[in-house]
């Protein structure tokens, strides 16, 4: 039987069960709680897969084996900052947050300033989740084109609808559901196919030693400064990024969202150390391979050194990987807009809009769906028409990191903080991260030095801590009222906030 041909069968057995999930996921949706956080319902097993699903997306898994193929072991430096991000918020903050019982970051900073004025952080939450939505859904359709040999935009439009209608129909349950499968599958296709089967091939750590330069078991091979940047932006970006936040609210209990998220942080970190090995091992093993981009390098492993039906799995697992973070930035960019940028900008016009209807859950459910849905064919369409979406997807993250992050922790952890330096620190941080990458970007005499450099995050990182703490001491503490329902808030004394929260 035609190896392309199984696998084939098997990517198509593995979506027409995405769409299963999301018709089971239908079932247990009855309001606006169980559509975008589960019910807050999720026990260890199911946030743990949920979670490592959501953050380990196709850069993790594809682009984790081409880096170690190119640097060796130390390419597992990226997948092993986004595990440290999942570390940090659970172990750090994750049981806070979960007892907020809120739907946004942006809750959050209304919550604890008791400002309007930190709802422009919606905004630039909005565009983060969709150009990351948008990135996943081109990169799993580079899979469909190599295997079905469609067009791009035809692989990108058929890719996004699938996950679109899982995602409309059952909203964070048939996410969660269909997060287990992708779980399940890429732990396999990782751990127990590609990597034994890779190392075979390339006649295992002794037979890869002999015939790679020495650099490849050097830890610090692909630069320190390289992985330096892995932590600012991506570990960093984990801590107050919506989509990862939107899976912390799912889980039952404080205690899940700590211990289940600090799992799934191990999991990554060992994950990322697998991704390394087979891309080093496929080194030596598809040495008279010609591999033009190093992203190919998954694709060739399935399709050369796999046994006939496990190559289908291994290239289930990479759709997998991609389908999970695109569904999760998917439902978060519908959050963000409902509950945070919808009632912002109405408020431009001096009109009130009141998103949650507790009155008719059916009807609330069926607005959500609607938001999912215009917002993920904007994604397919972005992913489609743009072909720079990694461009677009920085400028979003340097401006979370530049402009949010400093706002959003300080909240959480400094009690002197206000509203008035939070709405502050946003504005310059996120001015100077945006005015620098501007600046180098015109004067950019390489690719890295412009949209890609590292400086605007450092600068609006510095620019945004030095006026949150400043502004801070200078201004009135916040009032003690907004502080007592914090207090209570985080205790988890008072009942889940409406989808829509207005200023104390």
């Amino acid at each position: 039987m035609d190896a392309k041909f199984v696998n084939i069968a098997i990517v198509v057995v593995y979506l027409i069960a995405m769409l299963a999930f999301g018709w089971w996921g239908k079932s247990r949706t009855k309001n606006n709680s169980d559509f975008l956080v589960a019910g807050r319902r999720l026990g260890p097993f199911l946030y743990t897969g949920t979670m490592a699903a959501v953050v380990l997306g196709g850069a993790s898994t594809v682009g984790g084996v081409g880096l170690g193929y190119q640097y060796g072991i130390s390419g597992m430096w990226l997948v092993v900052a986004i595990g440290a991000g999942v570390l940090l918020l659970s172990l750090l903050f994750a049981g806070t947050i979960q007892k907020l019982k809120i739907y946004t970051v942006s809750q959050m900073l209304t919550l604890r300033y008791g400002s309007k004025a930190t709802q422009t952080s919606g905004i630039v939450m909005l565009a983060y989740t969709l150009m990351l939505c948008a990135t996943s859904t081109g990169a799993y359709a580079t899979i469909f084109v190599v295997l079905f040999g469609w067009d791009r935009a035809l692989a990108i439009g058929i890719g996004g609808a699938i996950v679109l209608v899982y995602s409309t129909i059952g909203g964070m349950w048939s996410i969660t559901l269909a997060d287990q499968v992708q779980f399940v599958i890429k732990t396999v296709g990782i751990f127990f196919l590609m990597l034994p089967f890779t190392l075979n091939a390339a006649g295992g750590l002794d037979g890869i030693r002999s015939r790679v330069d020495e650099s490849f078991f050097q830890i610090d091979g692909i630069g320190v400064q390289t992985i330096i940047t892995y932590f600012v932006v991506y570990t960093l970006g984990l801590l107050i990024g919506q989509d990862i936040w939107q899976r912390v609210f799912t889980a039952k209990t404080p205690t899940v969202a700590r211990w289940g998220g600090a799992t799934a942080g191990i999991y990554c970190i060992l994950y990322g150390a697998a991704g390394a090995m087979i891309g080093m091992a496929a080194n030596v093993a598809l040495a008279d391979v010609e591999i033009e981009f190093k992203d190919d390098v998954y694709a060739e492993v399935a399709q050369n050194l796999l046994p006939l039906g496990v190559g289908g799995l291994v290239l289930a697992a990479a759709v997998a990987a991609m389908m999970s973070t695109a569904s999760g930035a998917l439902i978060a960019a519908a959050t963000v807009a409902r509950a945070d940028v919808l009632p912002f900008v109405a408020g431009w016009f001096g009109k009130t809009i009141n998103t949650d209807d507790t009155d008719n859950p059916e009807h609330d459910v069926k607005a959500n769906r609607m938001w999912v849905l215009g917002l993920g064919i904007v994604a397919i369409v972005i992913a489609i028409i743009t072909k720079d979406v990694v461009a677009a997807l920085t400028i979003a993250y340097d401006i979370l990191v530049g402009g949010l992050l400093v706002a959003i922790l300080g909240g959480l952890v400094w009690k002197r903080g206000t509203g008035v330096a939070a709405a502050a620190s946003m504005a310059v941080g996120s001015v100077i991260t945006l005015g620098t990458m501007i600046v180098l970007e015109i004067n950019a005499k390489a690719p890295l030095d412009g949209v890609y450099a590292n400086e605007p995050i450092y600068f609006g990182l510095i620019a945004s801590t030095v006026v949150y703490v400043v502004v801070s001491l200078l201004t009135k503490p916040t009032d003690p009222q907004v502080m007592r329902n914090w207090r209570r808030r985080v205790a988890g004394q008072d009942s889940e906030v409406p989808l829509t929260v207005t200023s104390p």
